[in-house]
């Protein structure tokens, strides 16, 4: 493989040997150490490899053996070369981006930080840009052993860190341990009761704990007692002597009102989109700027969207150049006025859009009361919806002295 290599890089020729004795001729070559390969015996001829420098010292060969040597193909990097020595651009340019890419490989071009849940990454990079780690730093300057060191000693909650470098990137992963986070005695939390938060009648009820004092298919009121986490205690006689107190749990649900109202008014502001645009493409490069066209904003009311790409080698290999392209798209302001009818479908469609809302909630519509009201400026959705839904809130139960 390696000999391959080392013959491409001097050139080589593929000739073809004919005349009164080829024979003659392979084995003065042999004798004048002359390098033959890939011979291949044709119709009254020879083909065969042989390097520039051996096919310089043939002459004296031929004429002694007389026979005759035709170039058939000439391969290698002097006449790959050769052949292309008018496009010096094209070289230039593969040899300005080989030598790019390696010097781009120097440098720390992305911070990735892992594991960090508690921090945002922008609360780390501050810290290691305090230590004079940061972007665009030389990948031989970075101490992944002090990196590790000085963000376990800043920060106590991180109980492992590690860091390395790969291709341009240098990964920091931590774990953080919340149990070294103060953390206030816990309380006892009172009993309580579930009670309910709006009026409705009961649909049904499922205790885990407490005392459930509403059945299915009763009516209650905003503040009612839906199940008890006072238990009591009786003796044999069926007298009460104390209370046992719990935290109530229950899934309780009802049919409920909910109140609905939607206003828009006749006359609104909106944007009217022109045909007028302009784009810019840009490059970044590091910190620097540059706008590659015109890009002077002479619109009144314009709206501007940007994309930009950063220019990576595989996964890991980040360079400092970004590309990206800037657009402007005037508009005007304009006063738009709806006609009943589109005022109508409006809030129609609001109002669809609400009770799509409430079923994705798990909220199940049983009825609905909504009319439009049309007034003068403006006009109004208003009614109600007979729905249901989970209810009950805890609330502290009351502690009965014996």
């Amino acid at each position: 493989m390696l000999n391959t290599i080392i013959r491409y890089i001097q050139g080589y020729l593929l000739i073809q040997v004919t005349g009164y004795s080829p024979e003659r001729f392979l084995n003065l070559c042999s004798r004048k150490q002359i390098y033959l390969w890939g011979l291949e015996p044709k119709e009254n001829s020879y083909e065969m490899f042989i390097t520039i420098r051996g096919f310089r010292k043939l002459k004296p060969i031929l004429k002694k053996t007389r026979t005759k040597v035709t170039i058939l193909n000439r391969l290698g990097l002097p006449f790959f070369f050769h052949k292309y020595r008018k496009r010096k651009v094209f070289f230039f340019g593969i040899l300005f981006c080989v030598i790019f890419i390696y010097v781009m490989s120097l440098f720390v071009w992305n911070i990735h930080i892992e594991g960090n849940f508690t921090r945002t990454d922008e609360v780390i990079l501050e810290f290691l840009e305090s230590k004079h780690i940061e972007h665009g730093m030389l990948k031989k300057k970075v101490n992944c052993e002090r990196i590790v060191k000085d963000i376990r000693k800043e920060f106590d909650d991180i109980v492992w860190v590690s860091a390395y470098v790969t291709g341009t990137r240098l990964m920091i992963q931590v774990k953080e341990n919340t149990d070294t986070f103060p953390m206030e005695a816990a309380k006892e939390e009172p009993p309580n009761d579930i009670v309910a938060e709006k009026d409705g009648r009961i649909t049904s009820i499922v205790t885990r704990n407490g005392v459930p004092l509403v059945k299915p298919g009763d009516e209650v009121k905003k503040g009612d007692i839906l199940v008890s986490g006072k238990v009591e205690v009786k003796n044999d006689a069926g007298e009460v002597v104390n209370y046992h107190y719990q935290n109530a749990d229950a899934d309780i649900e009802a049919e409920t009102t909910l109140e609905y109202e939607n206003e828009h008014r006749f006359s609104h502001s909106g944007k009217k989109y022109t045909d007028a645009k302009k784009k810019a493409f840009y490059i970044k490069i590091g910190n620097y700027f540059g706008i590659l066209g015109g890009w002077k904003n002479h619109y009144q009311e314009a709206e501007i969207y940007t994309s930009e790409w950063r220019l990576k080698i595989g996964e890991h290999f980040y360079i400092p150049i970004s590309f990206g392209v800037k657009e402007i798209r005037q508009y005007e302001s304009n006063e738009k006025v709806y006609t009943q009818e589109e005022m109508r479908i409006l809030l129609s469609e609001e109002f669809q859009l609400f009770c799509k809302e409430l079923e994705e909630k798990k909220i199940e519509i049983l009825q609905k009361d909504v009319k439009i009201y049309l007034q003068e400026n403006s006009a109004k959705a208003k009614g109600t919806l007979r729905i249901q839904e989970k209810i009950g809130q805890h609330n502290e139960t009351e502690m009965i002295d014996f």
